[in-house]
């Protein structure tokens, strides 16, 4: 898990950014140092959850075993997995994540409703790598 990216669990499970009081230019990942904004001389950042809800922009698949610093045990066989970019549109921003396990690029169309839900990236005997997938609303796996 990366600290403050995002929070909550089930239905309060969000996302966070940050916003820039100048310009309201909202980031994520957060930002905490300036505002990235070119056009502005910056502000205070506050962090904002940021919307559960948007549609699909783009997808593809991942075929390929990432290199490091991603997590992966080489000698087991890779899974491919759908990756997906996620409009918000009253954050204006494009959210880039995996949906949630068993949903395909076959499930997905540009424009569709997802929702951003807790997940798991990797786990071990001794942690559980936590992030956040992206599934189709009306799904409940």
């Amino acid at each position: 898990m990366v600290a403050g990216w995002f929070a909550g669990d089930g239905d309060d499970f969000r996302l966070l950014g940050t916003r820039c009081s100048a310009c309201a230019s909202v980031f994520f990942p957060r930002e905490d140092a300036f505002c990235r904004n070119p056009g502005c001389r910056g502000g205070e950042l506050t962090e904002v959850p940021l919307s559960r809800r948007g549609r699909v922009w783009s997808y593809t698949d991942s075929r390929y075993r990432p290199p490091s610093p991603y997590v992966t045990e080489p000698e087991l066989s890779w899974e491919p997995y759908a990756l997906i970019a996620v409009e918000l549109e009253s954050e204006r921003l494009v959210v880039l994540g995996q949906t949630v396990p068993g949903i395909t690029v076959s499930d997905l169309a540009v424009g569709m409703e997802v929702e951003v839900v807790p997940g798991v990236l990797n786990e071990d005997e001794e942690t559980t790598w936590t992030t956040w997938h992206w599934r189709p609303t009306g799904v409940t796996a």
